[in-house]
């Protein structure tokens, strides 16, 4: 095989002999500089592994990480693309690229980080990783004591660039590798002709879309035309998609809806060396909420009947433009009127603007004037039920006509006219939303704060239903928190918000985040204690990932008290305190806290994982007194 095109070398590095051969002139040249620095870096092994988390944007939950490498921060070279470029233009890129490759591998295993490894290798390297070697005994890369199984080698498509002479003996070395165990993927999918033509030689397990197609994609529809195409293409293949550069919850909805399943960017998780092992709340959220392209309704949510309805009447069917003309002048600036037909149920809309425009025109009025209103009727409108939940309405507005922001929307109750909606009321309401939860919002998980659980909790009681409370706490979390460091103890936090947000059905449940540990769940789903079993199990397995190997054998850790005196913790686990409300069994969330907060007491006492069901019946009026919710 010819390696001098790619800047690969054969030869094995010496480097103090290089350096004593070569004038003292030469090494103050800058190439000799950057050949110096390249040693350096091989030879000490200056460089620094970073992680970025990849989610399954199906389920939320995280499948690994992309492993990349740094350069010395102080070093020109401490680019990735610069120490690669520099690597090949001096003939010793193949040392760099295993000097990357064992080192992304062993901090992997350190760390102790789950799921699979993604790591970029170019072809020339898997080539000469092989040189001379039969392919019945071929050498693959090194995995120290990771599985092969858990490796996926990523190819780049820019790496293609340059012409490989021996294609056939790299699709036979990738076979190789893949029934040795590894997983083979494209990485930058770009170029369409040449990304194909790879694509269907290699059989990828995993194709990973350029960033380049993904960003923006929400405003480009020839960017999500893009990706269907390559969906369309890897659905018969059986290979798995992945969208590279995700930065807005905008772009990572649009790829979700358009079935995407993999996903990684910097709005999921940016390079780190410490990689966190939850998914953020803000992206776990949104991705449940819009799973398998269903729109879930938040429990708390208003419905558009109570806040933006306008009660303007409407006109009858047999109306003339006239009677709606003048109907337009005398009433305060309706912006639309509906007509009805003689059940009084919404047949169309007519606008303002559109009536006044065509009867506006010279002799349109004299033509039209004595002529049924449905004439400039919008016969389609948008029609929705008085108790539509807001956040519904305006997914409707937006994947609709856009005449409809225009013209609003009819409300109905049972299939009878109502009233009208404008889109103007709706965008101010959704604004005034999202400012106050924003406002009320736990900084760290996003969840609803204090206010908006003590307004749900009312709402409840004031609706005189029947549903459950329970209050989630953490066991033993100081103490992690003291030993593991806070960074960790808030990947802790997120994870238990991930797991209780999987535990609820947005349809019909909330969750409520009130400070540090505690957590509250709302139910109306009849299945709650099933759910919270459920949930219990997967904290149990989870909780996992954040400690020690030694730390689980032993069954947790010890620490010092104030005092000086070692105590022996357990393993985080999750306590769960429920209390099931009949209609006015209490009049006020102060009242519920305290039957709460006494049944997640009674659950901490439970050593492990537990759910403990206050089924004590409390009177109408009860004595407030003990402990309450913090906050509350």
């Amino acid at each position: 095989m010819n390696t001098a095109k790619s800047g690969y070398s054969t030869q094995s590095v010496d480097q103090a002999a290089l350096f004593s051969s070569m004038p003292d002139a030469i090494s103050a040249t800058s190439s000799f500089d950057t050949l110096k620095m390249l040693y350096s870096i091989i030879g000490e092994q200056r460089v620094t592994p970073l992680f970025q988390p990849i989610v399954d944007l199906r389920s939320a939950e995280l499948i690994g990480y992309e492993g990349s490498i740094r350069g010395p921060s102080d070093s020109p070279l401490h680019a990735p693309e610069k120490l690669l470029k520099a690597s090949r233009e001096f003939g010793v890129a193949y040392e760099m690229e295993m000097l990357c490759w064992s080192t992304i591998v062993s901090a992997f295993q350190r760390l102790e980080l789950h799921g699979n490894l993604f790591i970029n290798i170019s072809p020339d390297a898997i080539l000469l990783n092989n040189f001379r070697m039969p392919h019945a005994s071929i050498r693959c890369l090194p995995t120290f004591e990771l599985a092969a199984e858990r490796i996926v080698i990523e190819l780049s498509d820019n790496d293609f660039g340059h012409e490989i002479v021996d294609w056939v003996a790299l699709c036979e070395s990738l076979e190789i590798y893949r029934a040795k165990g590894f997983r083979i993927a494209i990485n930058d999918l770009g170029e369409w002709y040449s990304g194909m033509r790879r694509w269907s030689e290699l059989r990828p397990n995993y194709v990973k879309i350029d960033r380049h197609f993904i960003q923006n994609i929400d405003r480009d529809p020839v960017k999500a035309q893009f990706v269907r195409s390559v969906l369309s293409i890897a659905d018969k293949i059986h290979t798995d998609v992945m969208a590279d550069g995700i930065e807005t919850q905008d772009e990572m909805a649009i790829v979700q809806g358009l079935g995407v399943h993999l996903g990684q960017g910097f709005y999921i998780g940016r390079p780190t060396s410490q990689p966190s092992v939850v998914v953020p709340v803000n992206v776990v959220r949104p991705l449940l909420m819009n799973s398998s392209g269903a729109r879930k309704k938040n429990a708390n949510q208003a419905a558009v009947g109570s806040r933006i309805l306008l009660t303007i009447p409407a006109v009858s069917f047999d109306a003339t433009n006239d009677d709606v003309f003048n109907m337009i002048e005398q009433e305060p600036f309706p912006h639309a009127v509906a007509v009805v037909d003689k059940d009084h149920c919404p047949i169309g809309l007519i606008s303002r603007h559109v009536l006044i425009e065509r009867l506006g025109r010279p002799y349109q009025h004299e033509l039209y004037g004595r002529k049924p209103c449905t004439k400039f009727m919008d016969h389609n409108p948008l029609i929705v039920d008085k108790n539509i939940k807001i956040q519904d309405l305006s997914f409707m507005m937006a994947e609709g006509d856009n005449r409809h922001l225009t013209n609003g929307f009819i409300v109905v109750e049972q299939g009878k006219y109502l009233g009208l909606g404008t889109g103007h009321d709706l965008m101010r309401e959704i604004t005034n939303m999202q400012i106050k939860a924003a406002r009320y919002a736990n900084p760290l998980t996003g969840l609803p704060g204090n206010v908006p659980i003590n307004e749900q909790i009312e709402q409840m009681l004031g609706a005189k239903k029947s549903f459950c409370v329970c209050y989630c706490d953490l066991d033993h979390f100081k103490p992690f928190n003291d030993v593991y460091g806070y960074s960790m103890g808030d990947n802790v936090i997120q994870l238990t918000a991930n797991v209780l947000t999987e535990m609820i059905d947005p349809d019909k449940d909330f969750l409520g985040h009130i400070g540090g540990d505690d957590f509250i769940a709302i139910f109306t789903s009849e299945d709650w204690r099933s759910r919270c079993e459920i949930t219990l199990k997967s904290f149990e397995e989870k909780i996992k990932l954040f400690f020690s190997t030694k730390d689980l054998e032993n069954g947790g850790y010890v620490t010092e008290n104030r005092k000086g005196e070692k105590e022996f913790h357990c393993i985080t686990s999750l306590s769960i305190g429920a209390v099931e409300v009949q209609p006015e069994m209490f009049t006020s969330a102060l009242e519920l806290s305290v039957a709460a907060t006494e049944s997640k007491k009674k659950a901490k006492k439970i050593q492990g994982n537990s759910l403990y069901f206050n089924q004590r019946t409390y009177p109408r009026e009860v004595v407030v007194s003990g402990e309450a919710l913090p906050a509350l």
